[in-house]
């Protein structure tokens, strides 16, 4: 490194960067919150992606087999196609919910 540059940002990261500026093509605004090997896109109400190897978030649905939430997943190579799949994601919940109805996991405002 360097004396007076800063380190270089984790591939997750810019990964979560260039996803936030893929959404913002699609009009969505979204906040990255960086991590150590991670980052966080808090796009809506109970949309939050995860970026690392790879783009991840909750698809809103529980698998009927395991009970367990069911999630979507994007390569973090494709911001495009993933910030088109977060986008429909987003306009689905935008359509469905208000972003201070109360949870309907916990039944308790977020």
């Amino acid at each position: 490194m360097i004396p007076g540059l800063a380190p270089a940002r984790h591939p997750a990261i810019r990964a979560a960067y260039r996803l936030r500026d893929a959404l913002q093509r699609h009009g969505i605004a979204a906040d990255v919150n960086e991590g150590t090997a991670i980052a966080l896109v808090s796009v809506w109400h109970q949309l939050v992606v995860w970026a690392g190897p790879c783009y991840l978030w909750w698809a809103g649905g529980v698998s009927p087999v395991t009970g367990r939430f069911t999630y979507r997943y994007s390569p973090a190579d494709d911001p495009v196609t993933a910030a088109r799949r977060v986008a429909e994601r987003y306009h689905e919940l935008r359509r469905t919910r208000s972003p201070d109805a109360p949870s309907w996991v916990t039944g308790a405002p977020l």
